[in-house]
């Protein structure tokens, strides 16, 4: 018996020098129009290279099904079907975002809805030109935007879109699965010590070497009281107009837009939301943005495991609230 202890006794010292003895790693590359950020502990850095190159390969892979930029994509091929009558059949991955983004976009009432597309797309025209959308304009997209115009099969994995010029919008959603994604792949291979930032949407996996947990700090609109995190097992997302946004009139509409009325939102806020998943950090980030602080600190009471960070901007003031779940 006192082999067996003095044995476990130096298995652990063993441990906590080959985990000291691990390398800090860093990659970028530039996928789904952001830049993706790996940070990784490994022993060497042909074992960082590797890991890292398979895990920008899941990104790429599932860009190619979640994208819609890519007109070839298998989400651009949903759309495309809009107000046919077909019941496409969808790839695992696809089902996932599309059953997760219907979940909430149903908690939400819609304030999270991923139909949204034809006035994205509107949207983005309005920012290039700096002009308001026509009124005509806005009323024709309006008619193929609505969460429950997309019928979801969960027994056959498939997908109806139901009325015509439907355009499926995975923007708030998609880069939160991809970096829970490509956490996976580092994970399997053999690589704890990681985090992947999807352009601001951070998959966190054990911590480095020696501390707690990574350390967070959120950027965009400040707050004196808005905590220094430091995280470890989790996710992270932050959803705002800090940059994406558009002066018009004198008036500042945010890239996110409001379901509901089919305008950008006009309130300066950021949230920020720490849950157990990327999926749901980012999805719940942009849903929240749209609610706002007092109807998505309630939603998030409703919540487990979530921690949400609402700064709102007013000129140069700043206030700030905390919303937790159960």
């Amino acid at each position: 018996m006192r082999f067996l202890a003095i044995a476990l006794i130096l298995f652990r010292i063993s441990l906590q020098i080959s985990h000291a003895e691990r390398t800090r790693f860093a990659f970028v590359e530039k996928q789904m129009g952001a830049d993706f950020r790996i940070v990784l502990y490994a022993d060497s850095e042909k074992v960082a290279k590797e890991v890292a190159n398979a895990a920008f390969a899941e990104v790429e892979r599932l860009n190619a099904i979640l994208s819609d930029y890519d007109p070839e994509s298998e989400l651009s091929r949903l759309s495309d079907t809009s107000g046919s009558g077909q019941h496409i059949a969808l790839s695992d991955d696809l089902f996932s975002v599309l059953d997760a983004s219907q979940k909430l976009a149903r908690q939400t009432a819609g304030a999270f809805d991923v139909t949204i597309g034809p006035c994205v797309r509107l949207w983005r025209i309005a920012r290039f030109r700096k002009a308001f959308p026509l009124t005509e304009k806005l009323a024709e997209v309006r008619k193929a935007v609505g969460f429950r115009h997309l019928n979801i099969s969960h027994t056959k994995q498939t997908a109806l879109l139901e009325v015509p010029n439907m355009v499926l919008d995975l923007g708030g959603i998609a880069k939160g699965y991809v970096a829970d994604k490509a956490l996976m792949v580092l994970r399997k291979r053999g690589i704890g010590s990681a985090l992947v930032d999807a352009g601001g949407d951070l998959s966190l996996g054990d911590p480095p070497p020696g501390r707690k947990g990574w350390r967070i700090e959120v950027g965009g609109l400040k707050h004196r009281d808005l905590p220094v995190l430091e995280l470890a097992r989790c996710s992270i997302a932050t959803s705002g107009d800090i940059e994406q946004f558009v002066e018009i009139d004198g008036k500042r509409y945010s890239h996110l837009i409001n379901p509901s009325t089919s305008i950008g939102l006009t309130t300066r806020m950021q949230v920020t939301v720490v849950t157990s998943t990327g999926i749901q950090a980012d999805s719940l980030a942009s849903a929240l943005s749209v609610l706002g602080t007092e109807r998505g600190s309630k939603l998030v009471q409703k919540l487990s495991g979530v921690r949400a960070y609402f700064v709102e901007g007013v000129g140069d003031q700043r206030t700030l609230c905390v919303a937790r779940g159960k």
